[in-house]
């Protein structure tokens, strides 16, 4: 049996899918008449604190994102595998993010806006993709799919991870000892990492301070679409102020939805979306999931298996 609890999403419309992609198998949702001890396999998003009560006989963990650090807080969580969520869908709604941010502050938007909103004519040509470095931290899924999608633009890339990662194309960095050589040479901070204790609060003061400056006009930028525990506000706003980053684009938030009275809303410089870079499609999600189920049923492993210890 499937059991779904999915918070904040349409849960009748998920069920319903996987009903009917996974029939005759057995799918329910909390509030229906069933067995807590017969359910094999749960699938979550945002968890509530009685989510895994009963679930004697669970054989995996199903995550509608693809981030789990949050799942993992849950002081309930069963010893079963966790399964995360990984699709061309969702790794292309992100790259798409990513390469609209990346493109805008590589030519100069705050800049020319700027120079709109005061009627000034002024030509300053931003320089060309390959003097450009778009430095990514993280090497995962996302992480991949973004250079494959950087790349064919010319942009120079380079990356930092927790373990080395060969990619043709891209200069690789790993581990804390070269953290700071990675940002010395970036001038557009890409940031698709996993939220773990090591990562949470990487993007503050002291790191933007260490992005190169002198390529493009008003300093570096950064990107952040992966989680708000990455960033630290108040750093931001400080950077911003003083010129210690020319721009930044934002997607997620320390608090979501981002409180009114936050200064990033004032800043013109600070591009926030709503935590919507990418979203999870229900058929795509599906297909997935639904496969990977009936696979799990037939005595295949299961694939992208969360690793605790690492926390993605």
């Amino acid at each position: 049996m499937l059991l779904l609890h999915l918070s904040d999403v349409d849960e009748a419309d998920w069920a319903a899918k996987l009903k009917a992609e996974l029939a005759p198998y057995p799918v329910v949702q909390r509030g229906d008449a069933f067995d807590p001890a017969e359910v094999r396999y749960i699938f979550v998003w945002k968890p509530k604190p009685d989510a895994f009560e009963g679930l004697t006989g669970l054989k995996a963990v199903l995550s509608l994102g693809a981030g789990v650090d949050a799942l993992l807080k849950h002081p309930d969580l069963p010893d079963a595998p966790i399964v995360r969520f990984v699709d061309k869908d969702l790794s292309q709604r992100m790259s798409d993010y990513v390469v609209a941010h990346v493109t805008m502050h590589h030519r100069l938007y705050s800049r020319f806006r700027a120079d709109q909103q005061a009627k000034r004519w002024s030509q300053f040509y931003p320089p060309s993709a390959s003097e450009t470095t778009v430095g990514i931290m993280g090497m995962g899924v996302l992480g991949q799919d973004a250079v494959s999608r950087l790349k064919p633009l010319g942009f120079d890339l380079r990356s930092w991870s927790r373990t080395p990662k060969a990619i043709e194309g891209v200069e690789g960095f790993a581990g804390q000892a070269l953290f700071g050589e990675f940002l010395g040479g970036t001038d557009i901070l890409v940031n698709l990492l996993p939220l773990t204790p090591e990562t949470a609060g990487i993007l503050n003061y002291e790191t933007f301070s260490k992005l190169r400056r002198g390529q493009l006009a008003g300093g570096p930028a950064i990107v952040n679409a992966a989680r708000g525990g990455h960033q630290r506000e108040a750093d931001i706003v400080k950077a911003l102020g003083d010129g210690t980053l020319a721009a930044a684009s934002l997607d997620v938030f320390e608090v979501e939805p981002l409180p009114e009275s936050s200064p990033l809303w004032e800043i013109e410089t600070c591009y926030i979306t709503p935590h919507i870079a990418a979203i999870s499609d229900p058929a795509s999600g599906v297909r997935y999931f639904g496969g990977i189920i009936r696979a799990h049923e037939e005595g295949k492993p299961l694939i992208n298996v969360v690793d605790r210890s690492r926390g993605y």
